[in-house]
């Protein structure tokens, strides 16, 4: 047996779907009821993406209940493949149940409810492990479980304590005390903590084994000093914390910060008597500048912690009013720059303390003006550029005009062209030391883009920052910076290029692909085939499902383990990825240019309708991240982020609400099925339900909502399309509820697809026997009279064109001009998709809705006439783009730029040519585009 399975395992292994179904074909004719090889077909089936045939075997697998661990392996990986992950905890609990002494069992068993987030069961079974091996790690395990069901949304917040009292029952009662371990104890102390038992756990924590195990272990000191907070031990956390610093040398940032909260104790909190405790503090500060001052001259250059901290004790004195020396502030900060000024921190370090006014002011430029750019070492370079970020930070809006920013930003350039000097003979992998010039100087320029809204400026940052990433081709922070500027400048393909190069991994899909894919259906090409910025939708999606599949591996591993202090990190990272906001603003994405590119049918419906509602019922965590952009722009106007948003507003949940609701009420205008069909049909499980009170109301409630804050988060043109979409569904829905098919028809006619494909009946299906299969049944009441369309929506389309004529007409950016375009090919994509059904001569014929035909004709005719104009205008618009005389203008812009050195006429001819064919590119294949849609769709 064994040699007739392992070419099946090993066909497996390698990925040959195909032969691992024909070798288990093989061997099912000599042994038709072999329970192992039927799980191996199913999970090579499931590999093959043929699931009807798939979901037969499995569920004969299930039926008959297997034991043995081969089946049951290849079991989980089937119904992991299929979404059935509650299937798999039945499984496991039948197996157990039949073999009730197998601890291995009874192991799969509660890992089973572990990766699914069953708290609950997980809890009972390991405490029934504990008690039948009289193992101790059982006993945690239950622990564990209680505490996370305790800190789960949908427990009812009576049970929560029971439940952490359980556990702290549980952990007192164990036969090793929990500091033979420490994660255990780490278990212990949160258990503890999570009651207010704060006495107790600071007992444990400062015991002589507690002060070992928190020597030892960083989790349990972090649990330590927050078990001091909780007890409002800050005074005596601070002279822990000197003793630290003093006598183990200890320079963690956190042992200041203690030190820092110790000595401003008495002025935070209920202050009853504010003069004596104004006396008190005014006395430590005193103390603690001392002590600071000493380990500052103990450590000199060795390390910043000293410095810092006395610039934090200074900052905190003067925001109680209690620091007695003006002049201070600027002497730390001195000090502090010509110790730590030829260092890259330097300006981030600075930033918080910098924020001067008058004098002071005056006093610090003073000093940073003295960096001149005469360097011939690198620490020389870095003083020099953190000096002009720290002079950038405090500048006042009158220095800001245009001509002195333009002058700014050449002089950086200069600098950086010197500094240039210093890194030839790195090697090209290594970043150029003088790099943060080349980005203060193209942040210079889009401030003067941004006051004066020319664009020749952001020209000058495209082309000096193309000329720094060509000598240092790992910076992540310049390719950042193009990818801004080019979505600006309606370059996607190289804004994308320049993405693609930063070879971003794992999840930094979730945090950074916002970059690039934040309304990039904009950019999309799909209409013309060209699915470049579709793969990269699917692409930055892959960690969701890596996260789904291996996240809750990690978590059983560390309950094997015994790391209970990671577990709960594990759980939150997946839930933040699981109901990530980027995931579903990359699906929306997504779904906007799939609409354009394939066939509007009812595979594409169904499908795009289940999944947007499933979304619409979740909680969102936003993981993107913004502050990886560096901002040297000064404080008196907005971030360099700010200031780049595509189209100045980035969308969050409000944006995705709205067009969810546009995307939910199209497709279930056009779709058959109901919820009970959607049920009966539904593989895998659902979705966790959502504990937000909203998503409790009936769904046609919510997708007429329509909230302010909602409606704030989207663009001028956003907002019309959302009313067009609202008074459009409104307009057709009468008519879609009289004509569509009762869910009987729809369970029908899947029965038979289903039959067709498999040659076996749906599973669980009882159909009346009078169920109409083609959907025509006879309706006993008279159809909706027919109404004309609202004026809306005819006048959409009109306003649309009048305002792509102002765009076009007003120099504005390509960006926007393909904004309004794109949203008006949408909003006949949308039309489409709402009257499909009625493109049916029968349907029109059966259920007397001629005169609706004629309505709908007539909007179609006016949206193609509206769609034809603009292809016309923007095929030509691209046309001049890619002329020798568009290359010269760009060329003619960045003269301020252009050096004799390697940033020549030549190299910003090229970034011309570059910038004018990707806009030519992308303007005439939406052009382009434009035309096959209306075709396709006609």
């Amino acid at each position: 047996m064994d040699r007739q399975i392992r070419p099946i395992y090993e066909a497996l292994d390698t990925g040959s779907n195909k032969s691992a179904i024909l070798a288990c074909n093989k061997v099912l004719k000599k042994q038709p009821n072999n329970l192992l090889v039927k799980a191996l077909k199913a999970l090579a089936l499931v590999r093959s993406q043929k699931v009807e045939e798939a979901l037969l075997l499995c569920d004969e697998v299930l039926a008959s209940k297997p034991v043995d661990d081969p089946t049951l392996t290849a079991m989980m990986h089937v119904l992991r493949g299929l979404g059935r992950h509650m299937d798999m905890v039945t499984m496991y609990e039948d197996a157990y149940k039949q073999q009730p002494g197998n601890e291995d069992l009874g192991t799969q068993t509660f890992f089973a409810n572990v990766r699914i987030g069953n708290w609950k069961a997980a809890q009972q079974i390991a405490t029934k492990m504990h008690k039948q091996f009289q193992d101790d790690h059982y006993l945690y395990w239950s622990v564990m479980s209680a505490l996370l069901q305790a800190h789960d949304p949908t427990t009812p917040e009576a049970l929560r304590t029971v439940l952490l009292k359980l556990a702290h029952r549980l952990v007192s009662s164990s036969a090793t005390p929990s500091y033979y371990h420490a994660d255990r104890f780490h278990l212990h102390v949160t258990v503890l903590r999570e009651l207010g038992l704060y006495d107790e756990a600071y007992e444990m924590v400062e015991s002589e084994t507690g002060k070992i195990v928190c020597s030892t272990n960083l989790a349990c000191d972090e649990l330590r000093r927050e078990i001091w907070k909780l007890k409002g031990l800050t005074k005596e956390a601070g002279e822990r914390a000197e003793k630290r610093i003093t006598e183990a040398k200890d320079r963690n940032w956190l042992e200041f910060l203690a030190l820092l909260d110790a000595t401003f104790a008495d002025l935070t909190g209920d202050v009853s008597d504010a003069d004596a405790a104004k006396a008190a503090v005014a006395e430590r500060i005193v103390k603690a500048r001392e002590f600071f001052g000493k380990v500052v001259e103990e450590d000199g250059v060795k390390d910043r912690s000293g410095h810092l901290a006395l610039l934090e004790l200074e900052k905190r004195a003067r925001q109680h009013g209690l620091s007695t020396d003006s002049t201070a502030l600027n002497s730390l900060l001195e000090s502090y720059f010509q110790s730590f000024g030829g260092k890259a921190c330097c300006y981030e370090d600075l930033k918080p303390y910098v924020e001067l006014e008058g004098e002071e002011l005056a006093s610090w430029t003073a000093v940073l003006e003295k960096q001149t750019s005469a360097y011939t070492t690198v620490p020389d370079l870095w003083r020099f550029i953190n000096a002009q970020k720290l002079l950038r930070y405090n500048l006042t809006a009158s220095a800001l005009t245009p001509e002195a920013e333009v002058q700014r930003a050449v002089r950086y350039l200069d600098a950086y062209l010197d500094g240039l000097k210093l890194g030839k003979d790195l090697p090209s992998y290594d970043l150029q030391p003088a790099d943060d010039l080349a980005v203060l100087s193209a942040q210079a320029f889009a401030n003067v883009w941004k006051q004066t809204g020319d664009e020749t400026h952001l020209y000058n940052a495209a082309a000096l920052l193309e000329y720094a990433i060509a000598r240092s081709k790992m910076s992540y922070q310049i390719r950042l910076h193009l990818v801004r500027i080019y979505r600006l400048l309606g370059a996607p393909s190289l804004a994308l290029e320049h993405y693609r190069s930063i070879n971003v991994k794992q999840v930094q899909n979730d945090t950074l692909s916002h970059f690039i894919l934040s309304r990039a259906s904009t950019f999309s090409l799909s209409s013309t085939g060209d699915l470049t910025y579709t793969s990269e939708c699917l692409e930055s999606s892959r960690i969701y499902l890596s996260n789904s599949e291996e996240t809750a591996e990690f978590i059983v591993r560390a309950f094997g383990s015994e790391k209970y202090s990671q577990i709960p990190d594990f759980i939150v990272f997946e839930d933040r990825l699981d109901n990530s906001l980027q995931r579903d603003l990359v699906k929306m994405e997504h779904v906007r240019m799939r609409i354009a590119h394939e066939p509007i049918n009812s595979e594409l419906v169904d499908m795009e309708l289940i999944e947007l509602k499933f979304i619409f019922d979740r909680v969102h965590h936003d993981n993107r991240d913004f502050d990886i952009l560096a901002n040297y722009q000064p404080r008196s106007v907005a971030s360099f982020n700010q200031q780049t948003q595509f189209l100045e507003k980035t969308p969050g949940l409000g944006w995705l609400w709205v067009f969810l609701k546009i995307y939910i009420k199209a497709f279930q205008l056009a779709s058959d099925l109901d919820d009970t069909v959607e049920d009966k049909l539904l593989i895998g499980d659902r979705p966790k339900p959502s504990f937000d009170p909203e998503t409790k109301l009936p769904l046609a409630e919510r997708l007429a909502m329509k909230k302010q804050e909602e409606v704030d988060e989207l663009t001028p043109d956003e907002s019309l399309f959302y009313d067009y979409a609202s008074a459009l569904s409104q307009w057709l829905t009468p008519y879609h509820d009289y004509t569509r098919p009762p869910p009987s028809a729809v369970l029908a006619e899947a029965a038979k697809i289903t039959e067709q494909k498999t040659g076996h009946t749906l599973k669980g299906l009882e159909l009346p026997p009078d169920a109409a299969t083609n959907g025509h049944a006879k309706k006993d009441e008279e159809p909706p009279a027919v109404v004309a369309p609202p004026a809306l929506i005819n006048q959409y389309f009109d306003d649309m064109l009048k305002r792509f004529k102002e765009v076009l007409e007003g120099k504005a950016l390509p960006h926007e001009l393909l904004h309004v375009v794109t949203l008006t090919q949408e909003a006949f994509l949308l039309f489409v998709i709402e009257t499909t059904r009625f493109k049916t001569p029968s349907v029109i014929k059966v259920n007397k809705l001629g005169a609706l035909a004629q309505h709908i004709k007539e909007v179609r005719s006016k949206a193609t006439a509206v769609l034809s104009e603009i292809s016309s205008a923007l095929v030509a618009y691209a046309e001049q783009e890619a002329t020798a005389e568009r290359r010269k203008e760009v060329v003619d812009a960045c003269k301020p730029i252009i050096h004799e050195s390697g940033l020549d006429h030549d190299f910003v001819l090229n970034v011309a040519k570059k910038i004018t064919d990707a806009r030519k590119q992308i303007t005439d294949g939406i052009g382009k585009g434009i035309v096959r849609v209306c075709k396709a769709h006609a």
